[in-house]
């Protein structure tokens, strides 16, 4: 090899360092980080800076008006072991996580899945039927009526009229009703984005595969799900996911609209519900930012589980 060829000779990988290497290729694509620029300004802004400051409030005495105190593990130690309200949130967001994150994950891939077989028009029509109720904000009006404190709400008069019971039941003031009904308007109000992202994912399935797989010895739906489909919607399902653990985590609103904050002895308060009070009610922010970095863990540990459970789908 002449000495010119060796000078003009393209540098290989393993001739750089791995951020010699970045860098070259970031030059190389400039344009896509051109582009990608302003989404990733708004991400890291709203997103990753409030995460990072939290953080460091966690460590903090801070009530918005004075410059924040360092205490150190001080907020963490009065979460654990001197808050039991926070004890019961946690115990309560995680049977509401552990019935309806999965119940509402697996429902939007079968509901999905069933509509898929559906033809076009027909499809269309039936997918706005099941994802009406997560995009209508009467939805928790009907459930308020239809399970209403005194006799003319329409369960309470239905059962008297049967004789089952005698006098109406305060539904949302009886700790023994609330947690089962949040989650079942939960639950009612859980096909939303992600399933949309489930439907558009079976859709974009290649035919071909299901062929080639008849033809290797495949024989019914279940295999064709296990071996074709699932893997094959890999992106999607880590996807909703992500909005499934997301929302089951986050369900305050759901219990807010129906039995109010707090709930009767708290027995549907959850994390959110004890970030919203000392950090909009009372102004704890250096407090409430504690509670927020421990449900961030608890959410980032799950989804953690989840994406490793995903990646054997289909193996």
């Amino acid at each position: 090899m002449s000495q010119n060829e060796a000078v003009t000779r393209p540098v290989a990988r393993k001739d750089m360092t791995k951020w010699q290497w970045t860098w070259k290729e970031m030059k190389r694509n400039k344009t896509a980080y051109i582009m990608v620029m302003p989404f990733m300004l708004l991400f890291f802004v709203f997103t990753v800076f409030p995460v990072v400051f939290s953080i460091f409030l966690s460590f903090t005495e801070f009530n918005l008006l004075e410059w924040p105190k360092m205490v150190g593990f001080e907020n963490y130690i009065r979460l654990f072991l001197d808050d039991e309200i926070f004890i019961l949130a946690c115990k309560n967001t995680l049977i509401f996580a552990a019935i309806t994150g999965p119940v509402s994950y697996l429902l939007s891939f079968l509901i999905a899945w069933f509509i898929n077989e559906l033809p076009p028009k027909v499809r269309a029509v039936v997918t706005l039927i099941f994802y009406a109720p997560s995009i209508s904000g009467g939805v928790y009006m009907v459930w308020s009526i239809l399970f209403s404190s005194d006799s003319y709400g329409w369960v309470n008069g239905t059962l008297m009229k049967l004789g089952i019971i005698d006098a109406p039941i305060l539904w949302f003031q009886d700790e023994n009703y609330v947690m089962t009904l949040c989650c079942v308007v939960a639950l009612w109000t859980s096909l939303g984005t992600a399933f949309l992202a489930f439907i558009a994912g079976l859709q974009t399935i290649d035919k071909s595969l299901f062929e080639a797989a008849a033809v290797d010895g495949i024989r019914n739906r279940w295999q064709e799900l296990w071996y074709i489909t699932l893997p094959t919607m890999r992106p999607q399902l880590m996807f909703g996911a992500v909005l499934a653990i997301t929302q089951s985590f986050g369900f305050g609103g759901v219990v807010t609209a129906l039995a109010g904050m707090p709930s009767v002895n708290y027995c549907a308060h959850t994390i959110m519900h004890h970030l919203d009070d000392y950090g909009g009610m009372r102004f704890e922010v250096g407090y409430s930012s504690t509670i927020a970095v421990v449900l961030f863990i608890i959410m980032v540990g799950s989804n953690i589980i989840i994406k490793k459970a995903l990646s054997k789908v289909g193996q």
